[in-house]
């Protein structure tokens, strides 16, 4: 279908040139409009049009009516036949072009299976590279068929030459042993019986010492193999992820069915990918085991002392009534003056020396030695074994006694002792400081002061779960807690100005330094002098409750038509099964073209595969499983059949690329003097979904009060959700926030970020900053915000804003780190590490960090900027809060269509959790779609495009669902479609 074009591409593209006319000259008629147009698209695509569908309106009638002939003509020009087979030709001819050959389309396949293949593994990639291959050797590219086998055909090679190499490199032995994980004996994935494969190949449960010490056996297992750790270097991580991919989906039998290149390089590519994963998870395992210890601690001695403790209220007064007596009758017995002074009497003042026992020093020693005695009778075997299969180091010298202490654990693991050998040299380090040393160094008389083994060990796994948190401690091996010198740029240096100027910052921290101070200064100068005339504002000295108090925004007036238009909507199209809203988005977005299977290549009919594609997005998207809807739908598709196409060909990649397209054509349809003009900000929010307690990744949730995850959606203004992130319930929501702001996949550019209160702080303020977006929170305790000033030595100024005022900017800190910083923001830019990896080293717990302490300050002086913004003008209050609204709505509609088995995901497999985040936001996106066509239609009539009032505009939004029908049998009919005004695919 030809797309809508605007004056600028038809002169660019569209405009003949002097020497196309004189080539045009001798023609007339249908047969010159036809000859110019062809000519046109030829110099513009590289290939002739397949027919008058793919020339826009627009560009036949403006090269119409430069050769002089009417649009409608064109209705006369033979698409076959000798005629325009002859002026291919001489279009040809002209611009040195020839038509694809046999030797050229060899050339052209061994050219992409060299260049291309190796490194690329998706069709439509690898398509365009040939489209543009051809277009710098002047060949016309050949038929849409041939192209289709000359990109199967270098795909085959370059696999085939690739995995011959790589196959080449394993030692015997090790081949060998690849080959043994599907020998002929070794059972199915489905047949109930455990191999080694199978045991690679599955997911880590809760965090339980079982859990432990089978991640344990699944490293040493897979470490066994001994795979070469150098056998990847030279492989794009994207095709070692689709071989990881494949290699998990394929059970022993289907493996063995491949040549034994491919064989052992799916299977060495799936236990070199595992072997990082299973390291993460034992790390993952460590940090929470150590944190439940504690945790359970607390717990257990608050819950033995929770019926005796009392709150005893107005302390100070017993105190000063207790003083007063004391002082008047100084030699009377206590009992006579003390006891009269307390309401209550002696029982008060036992209740009082009970709460500080159970509140003080005392508590603290009892949790300790709780906690003392839960490591050594239960968890200590698992951590332990942990430190033989963990390698653990530092790039800091400062973290050198922790790596120290676990060498000392790990000499006198198996020794039965109390106490380490007097000649033993004990490193100290934090963990064994403040209220642990009582517990750690114990006086054993002549011997002298003597180390506690088992208390020393609680307390270095705690110091070890600190700086592993920070990063400042990593492990050999893993990816996420990986040596953090990994996750920056390689190239920084050699590239430093490429890199500045893609985060368009200057090379000199000065200049950065004085265009954020003059920020600061216009900002709170604007406040300053604004602040009489703001009735919303004021700033006095107001003690505990804070210098800022800022009223609620009155209500916005209520929208009185959006009802009107939502049943117009359903009058019109009745009430809409979901599954067609989503089958009515794929088929008009063409979203599911590039779905081919895992294994790179697919035996399904198109049409069936797109079915039973639908049918497990809505499977997953609605929670209701695929056996639910196998047994419901009414359309030949059995569960394995759907369970196939789950398995081969709907990844969450896959799924990822489907809900980017579906929202690129709704950014694409949208109709300006409907939906205003495009944002660019967008709101991010989490929810939090109920999930299986069978999985490190499933936690408990203080706000929510329950166990599951959280999925943090990134919605731009107009309802349409451009990222979702599944995360854990810890996890930092800021990492979230920047992560789906910079890597959303979609057309739209983010310039600025709505959150609620979780989702800001000084080092996000910083962050954002350094990545050129505005972070645009909502904050909850603004009234106790504190403003920077922009320098020293100028107490005098905005005297208004004085109560609000704290110290100035440490400007020479931001100087001194400004070059590291940029590396830290490249890092995120760039992708060579994840948000939440960069920004784990950003941490209270790493305050003495100098960039952490550099990116603080940054974050202080943007935050002023924000707040003296924020404060002075309601309507960015109110652009924010409608904004939050908007996610919020979006969360509302998750428990709608996200309805089957209560809205908890029943599943303890992180690829499937992530899978129905996915599909969720597919269906949503979908939802979205086709109610903005829906509205368009509707507006489209004057009567009602008249009747809206600005309220209603303000109000409108396409994530609506009063005419869906989400449950119920399902039907799917890709013949039906929706009677919609826009063209159909």
């Amino acid at each position: 279908m030809a797309r809508s074009l605007d004056l600028d591409e038809l002169v660019e593209h569209w405009t003949l040139l002097d020497d196309e006319r004189e080539l045009i000259a001798g023609k007339r008629g249908p047969t010159r409009l036809g000859f110019a147009l062809l000519l046109k698209f030829y110099t513009q695509v590289g290939r002739f049009p397949r027919g008058r569908g793919e020339l826009p309106g627009q560009a036949v009638e403006f090269v119409a009516r430069q050769v002089s002939v009417e649009p409608a003509a064109l209705g006369l020009y033979e698409w076959t036949g000798r005629t325009i087979e002859y002026h291919r030709a001489q279009i040809r001819s002209h611009l040195g072009f020839r038509e694809c050959s046999v030797a050229d389309a060899e050339q052209l396949t061994q050219w992409l299976a060299a260049t291309v293949c190796e490194a690329e593994r998706r069709p439509e990639l690898v398509r365009g590279e040939l489209l543009g291959r051809c277009r710098a050797e002047r060949i016309e590219p050949p038929a849409t068929g041939r192209v289709d086998r000359i990109v199967r055909s270098a795909l085959h090679q370059g696999e085939q030459a690739l995995t011959t190499r790589l196959a080449a490199r394993l030692p015997v032995d090790v081949a060998a042993w690849l080959r043994a994980l599907v020998a002929v004996e070794v059972p199915d994935d489905n047949a109930g019986e455990e191999s080694v494969l199978a045991l690679i190949k599955s997911v880590p449960g809760n965090v339980s010492m079982e859990s432990m010490l089978t991640e344990i056996r699944k490293l040493r297992a897979t470490r066994a193999i001994g795979l070469p750790g150098d056998l990847f270097t030279d492989v794009a991580p994207r095709v070692l992820a689709g071989w990881r991919a494949r290699a998990m989906v394929e059970s022993p039998s289907h493996l063995r069915d491949h040549p034994d290149a491919l064989l052992l390089a799916l299977l060495a590519a799936l236990l070199h990918t595992r072997l990082r994963e299973i390291t993460d998870t034992l790390v993952e395992l460590l940090t929470s085991t150590v944190h439940r210890i504690g945790a359970r601690a607390d717990r257990k001695v608050t819950e033995e002392l929770v019926n005796a403790f009392k709150r005893v209220t107005g302390k100070e007064n017993l105190l000063f009534a207790i003083a007063e007596a004391a002082l008047e009758r100084p030699d009377d017995a206590v009992r006579k003056v003390v006891y009269p002074a307390v309401s209550g009497g002696e029982q008060t003042l036992r209740e009082l020396v009970h709460e500080f026992k159970t509140k003080g020093p005392v508590y603290r020693r009892t949790v300790q030695t709780t906690l003392k005695a839960s490591y050594s009778n239960h968890y200590r075997r698992g951590l332990i074994e942990l430190l033989d299969v963990l390698e653990f180091r530092s790039n800091n010298a400062t973290h050198r006694p922790v790596l120290d202490a676990l060498d000392l654990i790990r000499r006198h693991a198996d020794a039965r002792i109390t106490y380490y050998p007097a000649g033993e040299s004990v490193p100290s380090h934090k963990g064994v400081l403040g209220d642990w040393t009582t517990l750690v160094y114990k006086d054993a008389g002549k011997a002298g002061r003597r180390v506690v083994r088992s208390v020393y060990e609680v307390c270095t796994f705690q110091a070890l779960r600190e700086q592993l948190r920070c990063k400042e401690i990593w492990v050999v091996g893993a990816d996420k807690w990986r040596n953090p010198d990994q996750d920056l740029p390689h190239d920084f240096e050699a590239h430093r100005d490429a890199h500045y100027a893609a985060l368009r910052k200057p090379l000199d921290p000065t200049a950065f330094i004085d265009q954020l101070r003059e920020e600061m200064r216009a900002e709170l100068t604007a406040l300053d002098t604004g602040l009489p005339k703001l009735a919303w504002l004021e700033i006095a000295d107001r003690g505990k409750n804070g210098a800022i108090k800022l009223t609620d925004l009155d209500a916005a007036p209520e929208p009185r038509n959006l009802r009107r238009l939502k049943n117009e909507v359903r009058t019109r199209w009745g009430t809409v099964p979901l599954i067609d809203m989503l089958k009515e988005a794929v088929l008009r977005t063409g979203c599911l073209a590039g779905v081919t299977g895992t294994a790179g290549r697919g035996d399904l009919a198109p049409e069936v595969l797109a079915e039973r594609l639908l049918l497990t997005i809505y499977a997953y998207g609605t929670n209701t499983g695929i056996r639910a809807i196998a047994g419901n739908a009414v359309l030949g598709h059995s569960e394995d059949d759907i369970r196939y196409v789950r398995r081969r060909y709907l990844t969450a990649e896959v799924a990822r690329t489907i809900a980017t397209e579906i929202a690129n054509a709704t950014f694409a349809a949208r109709a300006q003097t409907v939906w205003g003009a495009g944002s660019s900000a967008v709101a991010s929010d989490s929810t939090h979904f109920g999930a299986f307690d069978q999985n490190i990744f499933t936690e408990w949730h203080s706000r929510y009060g329950g166990r599951g995850v959280l999925i943090y959606w990134h919605v731009e203004r107009k309802s349409m959700a451009i990222h979702s992130q599944l995360i854990s319930c810890t996890a930092s929501e800021v990492a979230a926030m920047v992560e789906g702001a910079m890597r959303h996949g979609t057309t739209m550019e983010v310039e600025g970020n709505y959150v609620d209160s979780h989702g800001q702080s000084e080092v996000g303020f910083g962050i954002t900053r350094l990545l050129g977006f505005d972070l645009l929170p909502r904050i909850k305790r603004i009234n106790k915000v504190r403003l920077y000033r922009p320098a020293a030595g100028e107490p005098e100024m905005y005297p208004r804003l004085a109560p609000a005022l704290s110290r100035p900017i440490r400007w020479d800190i931001i100087a001194e780190q400004y070059d590291q910083m940029i590396k830290y923001a490249t890092a995120i830019r760039a992708g060579t590490a994840s948000t939440e990896a960069i920004l784990r080293r950003f941490t209270r717990a790493n305050a003495i960090h100098p960039t952490y302490q550099a990116m603080i300050e940054v974050g202080r002086a943007q935050r002023t900027i924000f707040v003296a913004r924020y404060l002075r003008n309601r309507d960015l209050q109110r652009e924010i809060n409608e904004g939050l609204n908007v996610v919020e709505s979006w969360n509302r509609a998750n428990s709608v269509i996200f309805f089957g088995k209560g809205g908890d995901i029943a599943t303890n497999r992180r690829d499937e959790q992530e899978l129905s985040v996915l599909c969720l936001r597919v269906l949503q996106a979908a939802l979205v779609y086709v109610n903005t066509l829906m509205v368009q239609d509707i507006l489209a009539d004057d009567e009602w495009s008249a009747q809206l009032t600005d309220a209603d505009r303000r109000g409108l939004t396409p994530l609506f669902w009063t005419h869906v029908a989400p449950y119920g049998e399902v039907k799917l009919d890709m013949s039906s479609r929706l009677a919609l005004g826009n063209s159909q695919r």
